[in-house]
C-alpha cells in the first residue's frame, strides 16, 4: 500500500466536508434527524477507516461512498416521509433553483423508489458518468440510463403537476393524492 502523504485528521475532514454531505444525506433520507445521524455516522466510519484512503485527492468520493453504504445499512426499506413532516428551515441554504419549490422537490425524491433515487443522488448530487454509476451499483450502463430516464419523467410529474390540496395524501411512488373518506357519526 503506497502512502501518498500524513494520515488523515477527521476533525479537517469535518470542516471540509460536512456541509456538502449532510446535504447530500438530507436528500437520501428526506429528514433532518435521520441526515444528522447517518453524516454522524459517516465520520466515525471514516474515523474507523482512515487507512484505507491510499489517494488524498479521492477523499471526497471515498466519503460520498461511505454515506451511501450507511445510508444503503440503516436507512433502506423505510418508508418516506411526507412533504409535511420535512423541515427544510433547518437546512443549510441550498443551492436550489428559486423556480423550484425545495419541500417539492424533497418530496419528488421521496417518492422515488430505492434505485431510481440513487441513480439520481449520484448524477445530479455528485456528478457522476454513467460509467461511474454502473460501477458503483453493479449494473450495466443502459440500466442506468434508463433509470435516470425514468426517475426524471417522474419528478417531472411530480414537481409539474399541480399540489395537492390540503386534506390529501400523497401515495409514494405514485405521488396522486388520495382523500380520506369521512367516517360516519351516529
Amino acid at each position: 500500500m503506497a502512502d501518498s502523504g500524513p494520515p488523515l485528521d477527521v476533525a479537517q475532514l469535518v470542516r471540509d466536508h460536512h456541509e456538502v454531505l449532510y446535504r447530500y444525506a438530507y436528500r437520501l433520507c428526506g429528514s433532518v434527524a435521520d441526515a444528522e445521524d447517518l453524516t454522524q455516522q459517516l465520520f466515525l466510519t471514516a474515523q474507523q477507516k482512515c487507512s484505507q484512503v491510499r489517494d488524498s485527492g479521492c477523499v471526497r468520493a471515498w466519503l460520498f461512498t461511505i454515506l451511501r453504504n450507511c445510508y444503503a445499512k440503516s436507512f433502506r426499506g423505510r418508508l418516506p416521509l411526507s412533504s409535511t413532516e420535512l423541515d427544510l428551515n433547518k437546512l443549510p441554504d441550498d443551492e436550489v433553483e428559486s423556480s423550484i419549490d425545495s419541500e417539492r422537490l424533497q418530496a419528488a425524491i421521496n417518492s422515488l423508489c430505492e434505485e431510481f433515487k440513487l441513480v439520481v443522488m449520484l448524477f445530479y448530487f455528485e456528478q457522476r458518468s454513467y460509467r461511474e454509476i454502473a460501477e458503483i451499483l453493479e449494473i450495466p450502463i443502459g440500466t442506468v440510463m434508463s433509470r435516470l430516464a425514468r426517475a426524471k419523467s417522474q419528478l417531472r410529474q411530480a414537481l409539474v403537476a399541480p399540489p395537492p390540496p390540503a386534506g390529501a395524501v400523497t401515495i409514494p411512488h405514485d405521488n396522486r393524492p388520495v382523500f380520506a373518506r369521512p367516517t360516519a357519526t351516529r
